[in-house]
């Protein structure tokens, strides 16, 4: 199979063309091409003579995805089931905001940490995504977008997978995503969301990169958080909150907690006063998330009464948070669950 020309950076792009001979203005015209006319097929490239377009057409393709399935909900939401060149299936969504088009990301076919109340962790991580791979994802966004005269202006990697745990090509794909001539998507439009793999963290600290840091939190205190993500055990809250204040050493930037309220589970005023606790003395915000239940995890959402409770609850006790709105729930909204649900109507 022929490597993806998406799997190129700007520099590579360049090196690539000095490697044919080629002047390294002809390694940024292909980019402009792909990233600027979004092209799927080189004889687009009408400004390259066409034993260089030969050339790139015996040695590279583009966009490797299919479309497998498509749901659209009342509000906006497009959910994308595709299937790489292995066949292997991933997810990616497209939400509408009045700031604009955000697109969230897969990073991992699969994924391994297990989280109790989460879709994605039903179906264990098979392999990491190359850069071509979640660079691919966005392409197919934007050429949809195209049609509305449209653009993407954020990314979220929050898909299928933990980031972290395929650091490489996360950071290279937003490099791409983010070079000023590409798609320009501007490092603060981009929020990473992680479990807490400490090492990791403090890793993206001491790079000083400007794109956004999530911690997907989801519970104040260690015996909890132990149930509901096992990422808890090899990285306790203490570890992952000293390794924060590496981030805020380094990085003059807000972080922001995420928090899916679960009934009955981490949802009453005593939770409130712990997390209010835990959070003393960071720069952040928590997003309070509503709950797409999964059928097969068991777990409930709160009611919109009570997660406006809860948060005023946050609130007096200092917390600054926001609720998020909803997105999708009419359709398989869940990370990982279409691609869950798609797996399990193949076998029968």
């Amino acid at each position: 199979m022929k490597d993806s020309i998406y799997n190129l950076d700007a520099l590579e792009m360049q090196e690539m063309a000095k490697t044919h001979g080629w002047k390294p203005f002809r390694g940024k015209q292909i980019f402009r091409w792909l990233y600027r006319e979004h092209v799927t097929n080189f004889d687009a490239m009408s400004d390259i003579n066409k034993e260089s377009r030969q050339i790139l057409n015996e040695q590279y393709s583009i966009s490797n995805l299919r479309l497998v399935k498509k749901q659209v909900s009342k509000d906006g939401t497009r959910k994308y089931l595709f299937a790489l060149a292995d066949d292997a299936l991933i997810e990616t969504v497209l939400m509408s905001f009045d700031y604009g088009k955000s697109v969230c990301v897969t990073t991992q076919v699969g994924c391994n940490m297990a989280c109790a109340f989460c879709a994605s962790g039903l179906l264990k991580k098979q392999r990491n995504l190359t850069t071509a791979e979640m660079v691919d994802q966005i392409m197919y966004v934007q050429r949809e977008l195209d049609e509305d005269e449209d653009r993407v202006s954020h990314i979220v990697v929050m898909g299928t997978g933990e980031p972290f745990d395929n650091y490489d090509h996360v950071m290279k794909f937003l490099s791409i995503m983010n070079d000023d001539n590409g798609l320009a998507i501007g490092a603060r439009h981009i929020t990473i969301s992680t479990c807490g793999i400490v090492p990791m963290i403090e890793r993206f600290a001491k790079e000083q990169k400007q794109y956004n840091l999530a911690i997907s939190l989801h519970a104040p205190n260690n015996e909890l958080r132990n149930k509901l993500m096992p990422i808890n055990k090899a990285y306790p809250l203490e570890e992952l909150m000293k390794a924060l204040d590496v981030y805020e050493t380094y990085n003059n930037r807000r972080l922001t907690f995420e928090y899916i309220l679960l009934k009955g589970v981490n949802d009453s005023k005593e939770h409130a006063k712990q997390l209010a606790k835990l959070l003393k003395g960071h720069h952040y915000y928590m997003n309070l998330i509503p709950y797409n239940s999964v059928d097969e995890q068991g777990f409930q959402g709160v009611s919109r009464e009570h997660a406006m409770t809860f948060y005023d609850e946050l609130m007096k006790l200092g917390v600054r948070c926001t609720i998020r709105k909803e997105h999708g729930g009419d359709i398989d909204a869940a990370c990982g669950q279409l691609r869950a649900n798609e797996m399990k109507e193949g076998k029968q």
